[in-house]
């Protein structure tokens, strides 16, 4: 029987974006019907492999996005948006690979999850794009999505505080504003796609809150004193507001976990 490695592998080794979404359906169907040996048997890239396109470039080097709401700039964004869904595909199934043997089979439950959820937003997204005469691909996207894996791959809680615990949650805090701004210039298929995937990322912040949480009780840290020891190693930027505070502490991340970081 293959394992949940060798199938987060076949993900995380897969280019083609349809092939990765094609892949991560399958792994997450084959480890609810029973079909993957709950083994870590497999060498994970330290990279995931990707396209000839889009081209990465240095956040400094990103086009910078128009924030009016003509063609153009909604392309741009729900560009970048599909990219951000894009690479969240590898990084749910490297986190459920390397690090799931240290947890109960739960934990692959949720993050086999996450990789299919991701991996339907980002078909969602780029059919999109189709739909307005562009492609995942046509534009330039940000090559740094793929550091906060790097710099945790030795630290499983340092990957739960900064991928899912700050970097999906900035999500939460931008997410209704985007919404509302697609919808006041009348692209309310846009709005809906958004508006599935912000519900969505809620449970995907909950679920990284919950086994950060797990390891705290099981080692009697304080979680949130030590997520912010984490945040503070691991990531490059700054935790800071606005904050969507209501949908933080839907997902378990409540204020007095970000407020003293956004203070620093």
């Amino acid at each position: 029987m293959p394992s949940v490695a060798a199938a987060a592998l076949g993900v995380l080794t897969a280019a083609e974006p349809y092939r990765k979404l094609r892949l991560a359906r399958a792994a997450a169907r084959d480890w609810r019907r029973g079909r993957l040996a709950h083994r870590f048997d497999a060498d994970l890239p330290d990279r995931p492999a990707r396209p000839a396109e889009p081209e990465l470039l240095p956040p400094n080097r990103m086009p910078k996005r128009g924030r009016g709401g003509s063609e153009k700039n909604r392309v741009a964004l729900l560009h970048a948006l599909a990219h951000v869904e894009f690479s969240a595909i590898d990084l749910a199934f490297d986190a459920a690979a390397r690090f799931g043997h240290l947890f109960p089979r739960a934990y692959i439950d949720d993050w086999f999850g996450v990789g299919a959820d991701e991996a339907m937003h980002f078909a969602l997204l780029d059919r999109r794009l189709r739909r307005l005469g562009s492609r995942y691909g046509a534009l330039p996207a940000h090559a740094g999505l793929w550091e906060a894996a790097e710099a945790t791959a030795g630290d499983v809680l340092g990957r739960l505080a900064v991928v899912p615990m700050v970097l999906e949650a900035r999500g939460l805090d931008v997410s209704p504003a985007t919404v509302d701004r697609f919808r006041g210039v009348g692209d309310d298929t846009s709005a809906r796609i958004l508006t599935r995937i912000y519900t969505d990322e809620i449970r995907h912040v909950g679920i990284g809150a919950k086994w950060f949480g797990a390891l705290c009780a099981a080692s009697d840290a304080e979680p949130a004193a030590l997520w912010r020891e984490k945040v503070r190693r691991y990531f490059r930027g700054s935790v800071k507001p606005p904050f969507n505070d209501s949908a933080r502490a839907a997902a378990g991340l409540t204020r007095d976990w970000y407020a003293p970081l956004a203070s620093e």
